[in-house]
Order: structure tokens, then sequence, then C-alpha cells
């Protein structure tokens, strides 16, 4: 652990009794005294209180002033829309490769005359240089350094924020704004990872401790750690980098259709031009051979990473493998993520090894838990 970063709320982690673990090159919060099962449950019903700043923050400014000429720099890197992105919006995108996979998941927001990005802590150092390397002299890559970054999960998140930042109340899903709280900038943004409703807000490091105690001093608000985020978004049905998208995976076979928008596709108007455009356009139109499908073991045992899934009870190769399983706290069932032969419907029975036994498990839609967004 000596080794490891820390975020500036370390020390407020362990006042609160957190168990810190190694996580992504930081020591981190994994679960507070409450536990992952009552964490996740919290965030379900109340509002929970995620310390992210580990993830990387990126402004990225164009020379030329114009927003739209750093959407279309971006475009040349990811197989979005970001020109179409309206300011004070953001959107769901990837860094892809040139044989089609996945470099890292991120979000990107238009705040006008620049663009902010939010990028996974384990890529930020290779993604920053990424795109220092690509955008070109136009583009100004700036990495936030001096900022904390928390995420505000649940149904009485609004509640919460809406008292120290009235404004809140009128945000929709992927609206941004920067607000003023005491006299500091927040950049919030109303979106998250547990497919609750709730914000990311991005808070100046030297007030980002008196930020966090004044949230976890309401009666709806409490801090969850590591465990319950993964439980919270494997309900969800959303991937986490390494796990379940990574460089051998395209955007396609893990199911992110819905994140490649008209114009970047075939005849849109900005049709690829971006890395590994012809693998993923063909297969936005052919279809993948493999997919990240939901599974629904039965019984109570769940089926983590790693285990390997067949197409019988006896006999026969693996056809697939799990990415991400577990235990999910609100549908008191287990559930994982896999990657299966696409034509594996739902509905299906295939059988996971757990520990030298073939268990069943039915192929299911996700998510697995409703989401609740404010749209």
């Amino acid at each position: 652990m000596a080794d490891l970063k820390r975020t500036v709320l370390h020390d407020l982690h362990l006042r609160l009794g957190a168990k810190m673990v190694p996580f992504a090159g930081y020591e981190m919060p994994v679960q507070y005294p409450m536990g992952v099962l009552k964490e996740h449950l919290h965030t379900r019903t109340a509002a929970g209180l995620f310390d992210v700043s580990h993830m990387g923050q990126v402004l990225i400014a164009p020379a030329s002033g114009s927003v739209e000429d750093a959407a279309l720099a971006l475009e040349t890197l990811v197989p979005v829309d970001v020109l179409g992105l309206a300011a004070g919006r953001q959107r769901y995108a990837m860094f892809t490769n040139d044989e089609g996979g996945i470099l890292d998941d991120l979000m990107v927001a238009n705040r006008g005359d620049h663009l902010f990005l939010v990028i996974n802590a384990a890529c930020k150092e290779a993604d920053v240089a990424h795109m220092r390397a690509h955008l070109g002299a136009g583009c100004d890559v700036g990495e936030v350094t001096d900022r904390a970054l928390l995420a505000l999960q649940g149904p009485a998140a609004e509640l919460a924020l809406a008292r120290l930042v009235p404004e809140v109340a009128e945000m929709d899903f992927m609206d941004v704004g920067i607000r003023n709280w005491q006299g500091v900038e927040l950049w919030i943004s109303r979106s998250g990872y547990t497919g609750e409703d709730g914000f990311e807000i991005s808070v100046p490091a030297h007030r980002a401790e008196a930020f966090a105690e004044t949230l976890l001093a309401m009666e709806e608000v409490a801090p969850i750690g590591l465990g319950a985020r993964d439980s919270l978004r494997l309900e969800a049905g959303l991937c986490l980098y390494g796990h379940d998208i990574d460089e051998t995976t395209s955007p396609v076979e893990a199911g992110l259709n819905w994140a490649i928008q008209k114009a970047r596709r075939e005849g849109g108007a900005r049709a690829g031009g971006f890395p590994g455009a012809d693998r993923i356009l063909r297969e936005l139109t052919e279809g993948p051979s493999r997919r990240r499908m939901g599974l629904r073991p039965e019984g109570r045992a769940p089926m983590r990473e790693g285990t390997e899934i067949y197409a019988a009870a006896e006999g026969g190769a693996p056809i697939g493998r799990v990415t991400s399983g577990g235990y999910g706290p609100s549908i008191e069932a287990p559930m994982a993520m896999a990657y299966m032969p696409a034509d594996i419907g739902e509905g299906a029975t295939v059988w996971g090894d757990v520990r030298g036994r073939r268990l069943p498990a039915t192929v299911s839609p996700m998510p697995f838990q409703p989401t609740r967004y404010k749209r």
C-alpha cells in the first residue's frame, strides 16, 4: 500500500472507518462499517456518496476558440458524434484502436468553448498521451490535477444536493453545468455508474473534504465503497473497463451500439474516420460473432469472473467466459455478464463451471435492475 496514490479524501475515509484496498494504483475504500450489502441497498433507497477522485479529468481547449474544432478533432479517436453534442450536455464514448478494440471508455461534455472528459483511473496516463499525440497542435489537452471527483447516487441524490445547489433540480440526465457553492466552482453532471439518478461533482481539492462532510451530515447520505459500486453497476448492466471491455473487445461485441450515433455510421454525415472503423462499421451491419450477454444463474451460487460457460451440462469445449459476476442485493440473486456466440438467444440455458460443477444459467436481458435516470 505504501506505493499507492491517495485521493484528497483519504483521511476522511479513515475517520469514517473505511477498509482500504489497492485499486487502479490508488488506495481506495472498498467498504465502510455499514458493509457492502447495506451500502448497496442504501444507494438504491436513499443516497450514496462515492469518492471517484482517482478518475482522470481532462480539458480539451481548441486553439481556434471554437468547440466545434475540438469536437471534430476528438471524433478522429472515438466512434461517437461529438460535433452534434449540444453545449451543456455530455455523452458516453470510447477510444478505439486500429483493430476496433476499446482502449478506454469515457464521458465527454460540451462546456460551450471547450470539452471536458472523465476517463478511467488505470488508463488516464495512456489516454492523455494518446490525445496529445493525435489531436495535434490545434487542441490543448490539459489534465486536471487540483480537483476531486465525487458521485452522489440514489433516489434522494437530488434532494440532498439541491440543499447546497438548488439549480441541480432543473438538470436532466446527461446535463452538465458549472455551479457555485460557498464561493467555489462545482462542475456537475447528472450522471453516474449505478443505474440510479444522481450526480458526479468535480470539486476544488482544497474544499473537497468540507463538501463531502456537508453531504454526509444529511440523513439521506451515506459513504459508499468500491464493493457496492461494483454490485450496483453490475445490476445496471454497465461495463467495467479491463473486465467487460478491453483492447480485444469491439463496441459492437460489447453491446454498445447505442453509443455510436447515426452520423458516424455507414451513410452518416461523418461516417468512419475513427480507429478500427472498418471492423466496427462491418459489425454494425453484419453483426459480431460474439456478444456480451446477461446471465441469471439458478440457485444462489454466483458465477464469478473467469467462469467458463458451456452449451451443455456435460462434455464439449467452453463457448464463453464470464467477465463480471456476483450477487445482486437488489434482485436477491446471482447475476453475471459473459461473452458468448451471438446466435444464443435470450431464455436459452447455458452451463457455468463453478468449482468443478456445471451449474445452469439463463441468458437474460440487461439491466438486471431497472434504471431510474431523470429523463
